[in-house]
């Protein structure tokens, strides 16, 4: 067996894994969905930290980054979820941040602006947008005393983004001809990302078919869910475009090797990173939530 041969073994079976990982904690229990991305939050932002912590004059206080992300996350799924109706909850987090700020004045670090702006870039970056997740995972009634746990429509963004990712990849390999960004990201074609899109608006059918057939309708139409899966396109692909300039600015080619042939934590959710605030203003727009 080749050694190409053996990548491609490991990269199925390590995708496959990262897909049943990913499934199950979504849709299983509302605990289990918060821990889940609890944990791939605090293991996003401890890949950046070590990453930005090998740029010159970059010391970050990896640590605690980390454990402030997490608390984000932790905070507002603990608003959306009822178990505390009170700002109060956020206090630590606002504490975390200063304390980030104020330390740099007792480190002797050579460049305190850079550190302090690549530590703001990971709660901006990865906890805020990893945090919002909440808003789409548990539903709050207008008058706030009923919290339900919806399970499909965060599930469906990441239906969309890999939907998105395959179509790109298999359009792209055979129509591909023009370059979408080539400073960035020379392997993707607009033909890729164009067929990208039609297959996620095929899945956005289905899930619309399904999700509105019987007592339980969900309250998306079939063109609000179509909305919602091109709004997923075109986040989801700048969020890939951005993660690429972040490594090409870093010099390097993965963020990590986490998963076997599929890089790190960071190639993996790049494109949820700007996809999920995305869809968050999406569905308040259409006043959903």
């Amino acid at each position: 067996m080749s050694d190409k041969q053996k990548n491609l073994i490991i990269r199925s079976i390590s995708g496959v894994i990262f897909l049943a990982i990913m499934i199950v904690g979504m849709v299983f229990r509302p605990d289990a969905f918060i821990f889940l991305f609890t944990l791939i939050t605090g293991m996003t932002i401890w890949e950046y930290t070590g990453l930005v912590n090998e740029l010159e004059d970059v010391t970050i206080n990896r640590f605690i980054s980390t454990i402030a992300g997490m608390y984000l996350f932790l905070a507002v799924a603990a608003i959306r979820t009822g178990y505390v109706d009170n700002f109060i909850v956020f206090v630590p987090y606002i504490l975390s941040i200063v304390y980030l700020f104020v330390s740099e004045l007792y480190t002797k670090n050579k460049n305190a602006i850079h550190d302090w702006a690549y530590t703001m870039l990971a709660q901006m970056y990865i906890a805020l947008p990893f945090s919002l997740i909440n808003i789409l995972a548990f539903e709050v009634s207008p008058d706030g005393t009923m919290h339900q746990f919806d399970k499909l429509l965060p599930l469906s963004i990441f239906i969309f983004l890999w939907v998105n990712d395959s179509g790109a990849y298999c359009s792209g390999s055979l129509f591909g001809k023009h370059k979408l960004f080539p400073r960035i990201s020379p392997g993707k074609s607009w033909e890729g990302s164009i067929g990208g899109g039609i297959f996620v608006l095929i899945a956005a059918a289905i899930i619309s078919h399904y999700a509105n057939d019987g007592a339980s309708a969900h309250s998306l139409s079939m063109i609000q869910w179509m909305g919602l899966g091109l709004t997923v396109v075109f986040f989801g692909t700048w969020g890939d475009l951005v993660e690429s300039l972040f490594k090409r600015t870093l010099g390097i080619k993965d963020s990590g090797n986490i998963m076997p042939g599929h890089g790190g934590m960071l190639d993996r959710f790049d494109s949820s990173l700007m996809a999920i605030p995305a869809s968050v203003v999406y569905l308040y727009s259409i006043t959903l939530l």
